[in-house]
């Protein structure tokens, strides 16, 4: 009798565990009222013990974050500011290379809201998410939600990106300021550092550096004694940084948190800030100058001869429009790169940095006029700094561009196309810094100063450095910045892959390309099968994502084994279905899934399906050993880092092939 228990129990765990349809979290929403017109809408995600969700502020090349996308009704109700998360948990994880937030067992999020007319109001959103464990991730889905308030019109605010949440003693959260974590403190220190730099960057180019002196030379014959020259300073100085700073938050007012923080994916912003960056590239290199209109300047120069602190603030003003030529290609590239990586406050912090840099010096100069003396007397070296900010500012357009790229996943500006890119601009400014090409503002130049040697033969070396990732090199000192290494033709050329001893080349078969470690792997089921009855093979199919980390924990530790690569290569054909594919299906294409009910509308959604229909499975990494007729040659692989174990499992199911 304890024998048939046994058995029993064995079979129904073997049921239950080959049933693979996960459902780990649960979505439950509730309303807090702050006030007769305001409301916090909380979204809480139960988790099962071992699952965790990812936070909604996860930098490029992550998983998918949480994210939400409430309808808006602007005359119905107002969203205030963006939706607050719990503190979680933090680590640094090694596939990604960063740290990422995630939390466990519960989560709660709050968006506050205010209404704009009296009477009841529906909301709806809908909630993006991605849930793993310790083996598996399920693919990125979609949850709507909806809130039903009731309460009396508020006025509608300005500026709808500034939080104003009041603390909730009874939450489990501290939702009030989601940007006091970790990461993003890390992220808003960047931008300051880099904004700081820039800052100086641009005090070292034509339009700011002469005007130090013309500066220093004003405030030394307005003041009546030194206690005078160094109030007028420093009222210079903070004039200068509330110019800037005021323009930050201009920015960031204008867009708002939910723009800013979609502009790291957005194509056409992408594409937009690209050529944004081109055209700052081409007036530094020397081809056109961008200015203001000269009437501004004329006004401006006419109030600051009022004297006093408004004749100051004038002067300060007058400053920032005279230097624009030099200093807003600078400003922009900050605040797009401030905007993308630092969310709504990224500018504001970013503009700090930058004019605390710019008022520095004339501050300091103009408090104490005798350091004049130790500055190096202005020259052609000023312009030479405005190129080399130029060839700067046209390799950081690609990025933009390289982005958009991989949104799309078009495959045009591939990893060795945008090296290439880098080494030659980072080539040509290595010879425009010997001496070797002049450029339409330069000084005749007759020797390259030592620093100068000494620059260009560091960006020589970096030039140098850049060439082996053409051919399969990490790059760690720019890791970030190139399109993932298997976002790649390397190391043998599109569509091709090297094979035999003697280094022949063979065409990649049509529907294929080179995976991880070079595998030939197919993209889509059909064309994989029909190959796979070709070479008379079987196939393994996999079920991954983009954004799966146990997906490449399985392909940089176990498929990377030389007894494992090999069968990998040469004994089984590859499909590697993406359940995260963003790109849409053609609309001939697009149908409602039978199993789930939801419309399937992109490639992903489309693998997704089809793992839940044949196999009732929902998890990444998910692997299964086919023959030709589609039938499974043994039980299914999931996440499983013994490499001999899995090495035994691809054994077991080519056998069994071989044996039909």
């Amino acid at each position: 009798m304890k024998k048939i228990l046994v058995t029993l129990l064995f079979l129904v765990v073997s049921l239950v565990s080959s049933s693979q349809i996960f459902e780990p979290i649960k979505w439950a929403t509730s309303i807090e009222k702050i006030s007769d017109s305001e409301f916090d809408l909380i979204t809480t995600a139960i988790l099962d013990e071992g699952w965790h969700l990812y936070g909604q502020f996860i930098d490029d090349g992550g998983p998918i974050p949480t994210s939400f996308n409430f309808e808006k009704v602007d005359d119905a109700y107002q969203l205030i500011g963006k939706v607050t998360e719990g503190e979680g948990h933090e680590g640094f994880d090694k596939v990604f290379e960063m740290d990422i937030k995630y939390f466990e067992k519960e989560a709660v999020f709050k968006q506050r809201i205010k209404l704009l007319k009296s009477g009841k109001a529906t909301i709806s959103g809908v909630i993006e998410y991605m849930v793993c464990d310790d083996t598996t991730c399920l693919p990125p889905t979609e949850e709507d939600i909806s809130f039903n308030v009731e309460g009396k019109a508020g006025e509608k605010d300005a500026d709808t990106s500034v939080e104003n949440p009041k603390k909730d003693d009874s939450s489990k959260i501290e939702g009030s300021k989601p940007e006091s974590n970790k990461k993003n403190n890390k992220s808003l220190l960047t931008i300051f550092i880099i904004a700081f730099f820039s800052g100086f960057a641009a005090l070292l180019t034509p339009c700011v550096f002469p005007m130090i002196p013309m500066t220093v030379s004003f405030f030394t014959k307005q003041s009546k004694n030194k206690a005078a020259g160094i109030r007028n300073a420093l009222i210079y100085g903070l004039s200068i940084v509330i110019i800037y700073v005021f323009l930050g938050w201009i920015i960031s007012s204008i867009f708002g948190a939910d723009a800013l923080n979609a502009l790291s994916t957005n194509v056409w912003f992408n594409i937009i800030f690209f050529l944004l960056l081109v055209v700052f590239a081409i007036s530094f290199l020397g081809a056109f100058e961008i200015v203001l209109p000269s009437s501004w300047g004329t006004k401006v120069d006419a109030q600051a001869d009022r004297g006093g602190v408004i004749g100051i603030f004038f002067m300060a003003l007058a400053l920032a429009i005279v230097s624009f030529s030099c200093t807003g290609p600078i400003v922009g590239t900050l605040l797009v790169e401030a905007a993308v990586g630092g969310g709504n406050i990224g500018p504001i912090i970013g503009m700090l940095g930058f004019s605390l840099a710019i008022a520095l010096p004339f501050a300091l100069f103009a408090a104490f006029p005798g350091w004049l003396n130790s500055l190096p007397k202005s020259g052609g070296w000023l312009n030479t700094v405005k190129v080399v900010l130029g060839f700067l500012e046209l390799a950081l357009a690609f990025k933009f561009l390289s982005n958009a790229d991989l949104v799309l996943q078009l495959h045009w500006l591939e990893r060795e196309v945008f090296l290439a890119i880098w080494i030659a601009i980072f080539g040509t400014l290595a010879l425009y810094l010997f001496g070797k090409i002049q450029l339409p503002h330069d000084s005749p130049l007759k020797h390259i100063s030592v620093s100068r040697l000494i620059f260009g033969l560091l960006v020589l070396s970096f030039t140098v450095y850049l060439i082996p990732g053409l051919w399969g090199a990490p790059l760690k000192l720019i890791s970030g910045f190139p399109p993932p290494m298997q976002y790649s033709e390397s190391p043998y050329g599109v569509g091709y892959t090297k094979i035999g001893s003697g280094g022949i080349k063979e065409k990649l078969p049509d529907g294929a390309k080179n995976g991880p470690h070079d595998i030939v792997a197919f993209l889509d089921y059909e064309k994989g099968m029909a190959y796979a009855k070709t070479a008379n093979k079987p196939v393994l199919l996999d079920f991954t994502g983009h954004a799966c980390v146990n997906c490449r924990k399985m392909e940089e530790r176990v498929w990377s084994d030389p007894k494992v690569l090999e069968v990998l290569k040469n004994d089984i054909v590859l499909i590697s279905l993406y359940v995260d594919d963003k790109r849409s299906l053609p609309e001939s294409e697009q149908y409602v899934s039978e199993t789930t009910g939801k419309k399937i509308k992109s490639i992903g959604n489309k693998w997704s399906d089809f793992q839940i229909k044949k196999y009732k499975a929902n998890a990444q990494p998910y692997y299964v050993l086919l023959d030709h007729n589609g039938d499974n040659l043994n039980e299914y692989s999931a996440y499983d880092p013994d490499i001999d174990s899995y090495f035994a499992w691809l054994k077991e199911g080519i056998g069994n092939f071989k044996s039909e």
